[in-house]
Order: C-alpha cells, then sequence, then structure tokens
C-alpha cells in the first residue's frame, strides 16, 4: 500500500522525476507568475491591441510549458517525441509586435524553470526581469502623433465625428472626408496621451457605429 502511495506521489518514479506535491506547487506558482507577467505586459506594453486576451494567454503559455517539461524531462523518449510533435505545429495568426515575443519568451522561461523544479532560480529571474520592464517601460505612452482612418457604412457628419475624438485626444486634425450614400470615411492627424486613451477611443466608436473599419497608424 505504501509503496502504491509512494508511485503514486512521484512522476515515473525514476531519478528525476518530480513528487505530485511539488508539480500542484510550481504549476501554481507558475500560474502567478505568468498573471504577474501579464500584467505587466498590460501596464508597460506599448503593444496597442489584445492586451487583456494576451493575460490570459501568457498565463496557458507558460502553464502548458511546465506541464509538458515536467512530463518530459526524465525520459528522452519522450523527449524525441515532442520534438516530432512540435515539428508539425504551425501558427496561422504571425505575431505582429515583437515586444509581444519577448514576452512570449519569458513566459515558456517561467514554465522552463519551473517545469525542471528549479523555483528560486526561476523566482530570482522573474523578480529580474520584473525590474528591468519596470525600469524600461516607464510611462506608457504611444507616440507623439497618429494617423487615424475611419470608415462606416453609416452617414455620420464631420462635426459628430469631431466632437466624438477630441474627448480622447490632445490636438486633432482632420485632413479627409469623403462620404456618400454608401460609406463615410474619416481622415485625422491626431495626439494621444497614452495607450489607455488611443483603447478607449477604439472601444467608443466600435461601440457608438456598426461595421466600422478603425486603422491607426503610427509617425514614430
Amino acid at each position: 500500500m505504501n509503496e502504491e502511495l509512494s508511485n503514486l506521489l512521484s512522476f515515473a518514479g525514476e531519478e528525476g522525476g518530480i513528487s505530485l506535491l511539488d508539480f500542484v506547487i510550481n504549476l501554481g506558482l507558475t500560474g502567478v507568475f505568468t498573471f504577474l507577467l501579464g500584467l505587466m505586459y498590460d501596464r508597460y506594453s506599448k503593444v496597442l491591441s489584445n492586451r487583456k486576451v494576451m493575460i490570459k494567454t501568457l498565463v496557458l503559455v507558460g502553464m502548458t510549458t511546465m506541464l509538458i517539461i515536467s512530463i518530459v524531462k526524465s525520459s528522452v523518449a519522450l523527449s524525441l517525441g515532442l520534438v516530432g510533435a512540435l515539428s508539425i505545429v504551425r501558427f496561422r495568426t504571425a505575431i505582429k509586435e515583437p515586444e509581444e515575443l519577448a514576452y512570449f519568451f519569458m513566459s515558456i522561461s517561467i514554465g522552463l524553470g519551473m517545469g525542471a523544479n528549479e523555483k528560486w532560480i526561476t523566482i530570482a529571474g522573474f523578480i529580474i526581469l520584473g525590474v528591468v520592464i519596470v525600469f524600461l517601460g516607464g510611462k506608457k505612452v504611444v507616440s507623439s502623433t497618429q494617423n487615424l482612418v475611419i470608415r462606416t457604412q453609416e452617414k455620420i457628419s464631420e462635426t459628430e465625428m469631431l466632437t466624438l475624438l477630441q474627448s480622447q485626444t490632445k490636438s486633432l486634425d482632420l485632413r479627409r472626408f469623403d462620404q456618400n450614400n454608401e460609406y463615410s470615411e474619416f481622415a485625422f492627424m491626431l495626439e494621444f496621451s497614452s495607450v489607455d486613451s488611443l483603447m478607449e477611443l477604439k472601444r467608443m466608436l466600435e461601440e457608438k457605429y456598426k461595421n466600422i473599419s478603425i486603422s491607426f497608424i503610427s509617425n514614430s
């Protein structure tokens, strides 16, 4: 009975295996640290889209990596099988921002460290990376000016659109306005005080107008 319980509490029961208790603790720590990493991403990243979704993604990537490493680290056969399985994986959506890739690598690193049962090294590395992110991140701002192109299938007056945009911008300049019975299109040069203002404006436009197309183009 004791031997069966011992086998249950240890993966593979071999040297290099990990107890079930350690596995649960490491998995929990991975979730906590990758969630904190996601909050740093939301607070300090300059990326303009998918900020909230990215937090969940970082947690899932880190915890999945930790699970895989915990399973395969004591078996050469499983490791080779993992390499073969990953060789057929393809990403349908390209990562557009290098900063996103950096955060993905950090999440994977946390999962690797915890999966290898190297808690203290991983924790120390996370703290150092966190300090670097805060130091380099500073105040979350966007470039001084942005080009904004808005296209809708509704007839919207120039005054109405200007009033809406002025609530979230520091400066605003209408560069082009085209309208017919099928669509309205605006092109603005504008300045935001922060990424939050930009994202709030995007949310307001999407809530107010149906079938709207919004394009931000940085001048930096």
